[in-house]
């Protein structure tokens, strides 16, 4: 499909849903707003998740990519700081990746 034919919100080069969290863990998540108990408690969730194997494959893979290229990581939540894409971000990190 031309990139035209995407929506300017739904465009992607690839989508790796094993690195979202499980659609049960989603609808937790947005059931009640975060405080700093529940947040503590979807991350937790969320790593563990994360611990699955093909999580962790595809975490040592970015972040092994990271050396040699540049890529990013979308998601459609506002608030980094509320989104599973700042603990992803850490996992990267703890991995190896390389952040610019």
């Amino acid at each position: 499909m031309r990139k035209e034919h995407y929506a300017a919100r739904d465009y992607y080069d690839v989508w790796l849903p094993e690195l979202a969290p499980s659609a049960p863990l989603v609808s937790w998540a947005l059931s009640q707003p975060f405080t700093s108990k529940r947040w503590t408690l979807y991350e937790r969730r969320y790593r563990g998740e994360m611990r699955k194997p093909a999580p962790q494959r595809l975490i040592a893979l970015l972040a092994a990519l990271s050396a040699q290229t540049n890529f990013s990581v979308g998601c459609y939540c506002e608030d980094e700081s509320r989104c599973h894409r700042s603990l992803l971000k850490r996992l990267l990190v703890d991995e190896g990746a390389r952040l610019t």
